[in-house]
């Protein structure tokens, strides 16, 4: 397990010095073993070593004090074991401190305290390729060992600098002072390839997705931002035009930059009757018999024939119906009878349709207002049932997977299907929209988006507390993954069968980590780290609610007189018991 209460490794001096000497191969082929005295307490797991080798592709320079051009091969302790503490006589006396039981029979605890580092081997950092080769090759016994130092791990365990344009600064590197080393995801990359943010209830996804967004909304990236959020917990995000992080002042050249979050309450979300297919009608219009969907699919064929690309409401939709029944009457030689299955049909769309306040003649999210760069857009589902959340999903994301192909092949030039930016859509509690082992209708979308949106300027998030239950394609498709504490043993392998590139050493220790730690592993990092997630700028709106504070509160003075006011019968007159 990782060993998270030791101090945090110092900055290496310039003056460079060992921390250990290699012993040997590994218990696997990338790995090797060195041993330690690690007398400052510095070589806990997770922490990254390295060693040096000659560089054959570079020739050595005579003249600059014959130094020889050298590779470090960097890697990460994955195990340490002791070889030689004190003895177990010395902890026999509770009372007594082994180390003054040491000092008395002349022990030196410090040149007898020895320890086995397991290491598993990264490779050495290739700038041309931004990646990490491997040497093939574990070291020699009796190598020297180095503690990597700050400002060698800034350097290449993420592929952007803080604040560089397309960065985005989660937090900094768990086994070093905070701060010490940022982890920077390239978010072009994150984009492109997709992210999944993964974790069991309560270790901080909804804060870690919150972070993600600030970063996109920061002036050196600007992005155009969609949340969907099933809870209502990302309100919150509103408070970004309070701070001078996400502004920049105009350069002569443009109006300079203030980013934007506009939120959709539950009643403002609205989706247009005509933007439906069947399987969105077979979603919200339950247990139909057969007949009544072959009915309703020629009904919506029809009416899409009839309107084309024009708006149509439910008035169009029983019309087609009725046309629709009696040209199967006409063409069926028995003359069978429809009007009963015509009229259960019919009353079913009017009860499901002419009273929602999501689904509408008319109205719909307007494209180019939800999407705009510089501009986070949050959907609120608190208070629409799950299969409509499915249905909404399932709608916008066709249409915007329309709208950016139209765009990009120059089909559209104008209007609510011109798109002319990528966009970035991040779906919290993903597992319902696409659950493993059943289809739902945002489903299919969803895996069409993840797997041809990067080509089309589509980047996804998914956010999910059950990976178990999230369908492994749509997980797979994510590139980029933060991982953080997760309890579960069928999430555990839910994540380890779906997710590549995350060393078992890392995934073992899922358990282990604390709330705001995380795994950032894929695309958008050149390795696998453990992150603190930073701190953020707007307030966390996904608290859990404090059930005794609340209590406490309803006995207060100033809320019993609150109580006592509201309940007071107006005019003087006493409050009397309808039901005598």
């Amino acid at each position: 397990m990782f060993d998270f209460t030791q101090p945090a490794a110092p900055v290496q001096s310039a003056l460079r010095r060992p921390v250990g000497i290699t012993k040997g191969p590994g218990e696997e082929t990338h790995e090797y073993t060195f041993v330690s005295r690690d007398d400052e307490q510095v070589l806990k797991n997770g922490e990254y070593v390295y060693y040096e080798l000659v560089d054959p592709d570079v020739s050595s320079d005579t003249g600059a004090a014959n130094r020889v051009p050298m590779r470090r091969v960097l890697g990460r302790i994955i195990k340490r074991l002791p070889l030689q503490l004190y003895p177990d006589t010395f902890l026999g006396e509770p009372e007594i401190p082994p180390a003054q039981v040491a000092a008395m029979v002349g022990y030196n605890s410090l040149t007898n305290e020895l320890f086995e580092l397991h290491v598993a081997i990264m490779g050495y950092y290739d700038a041309v390729t931004g990646s990490f080769i491997n040497p093939w090759i574990p070291p020699q016994s009796g190598k020297q060992i180095y503690l990597a130092d700050n400002v060698m791990l800034e350097g290449i365990l993420s592929r952007k600098k803080d604040h560089d344009p397309g960065s985005a600064t989660i937090g900094s590197l768990l086994t070093r002072a905070p701060g010490a080393v940022p982890i920077v995801l390239s978010v072009k990359d994150l984009v492109s390839t997709h992210l999944a943010i993964i974790a069991s209830t309560g270790a901080g996804k909804s804060y870690l997705a919150s972070v993600v967004i600030e970063e996109l909304m920061k002036a050196q990236n600007k992005a155009c931002v969609l949340i969907v959020d099933p809870h209502g917990e990302y309100s919150t995000l509103d408070q970004i035009a309070n701070f001078p992080q996400f502004s920049e002042d105009g350069d002569g050249t443009g109006s300079g930059y203030r980013a934007q979050v506009q939120i959709y309450k539950p009643d403002q979300v609205k989706v247009r009757i005509s933007t439906l297919n069947m399987g969105d009608m077979r979603q919200l219009l339950p247990e139909m018999t057969e007949k009544q969907q072959y009915l309703l699919s020629r009904a919506l064929r029809k009416v899409h024939e009839t309107k084309r690309s024009h708006p149509w409401g439910v008035a169009d939709l029983k019309q087609a119906l009725k046309t629709v029944a009696r040209q199967k009457s006409d063409e069926d030689s028995e003359g069978a009878d429809d009007s009963s299955t015509v009229h259960a049909l019919t009353w079913r769309i009017e009860q499901r349709f002419e009273h929602s306040f999501t689904f509408d003649d008319t109205q719909h999210l307007d494209l180019p207002e939800i999407f705009r760069p510089g501009q986070c857009t949050v959907l609120q589902l608190n208070e629409i049932d799950e299969r409509d959340q499915q249905v909404i999903v399932a709608t916008l994301l066709r249409r915007l997977n329309q709208a950016r192909m139209d765009t990009e092949r120059g089909k559209v030039h104008s209007g609510e299907s011109y798109l002319p930016y990528p966009v970035f859509v991040l779906l919290e509690e993903a597992h319902h929209f696409a659950p493993g082992g059943t289809e739902v209708v945002s489903t299919s979308i969803l895996k069409q988006v993840l797997a041809e949106g990067r080509k089309f300027g589509i980047g996804v998030g998914l956010i999910s507390q059950r990976p178990g239950k999230l369908d492994a394609d749509v997980l797979s498709q994510c590139q980029t993954q933060c991982i953080m504490r997760i309890v579960n043993e069928l999430d555990q392998k839910s994540v380890g069968a779906a997710i590549e590139g995350v060393g078992r050493d890392l995934l073992g220790n899922l358990p282990a980590l604390s709330k705001g730690q995380v795994i950032v592993a894929g695309a958008a990092v050149n390795t696998p780290v453990i992150c603190r997630v930073r701190t953020r700028y707007t307030q966390h709106g996904g608290e859990s609610k404090d059930a005794p504070d609340l209590w406490q509160q309803y006995f207060r003075s100033e809320t019993q007189e609150s109580r006592r006011r509201t309940d007071a019968p107006l005019n003087g007159n006493k409050g009397f018991n309808l039901m005598r």
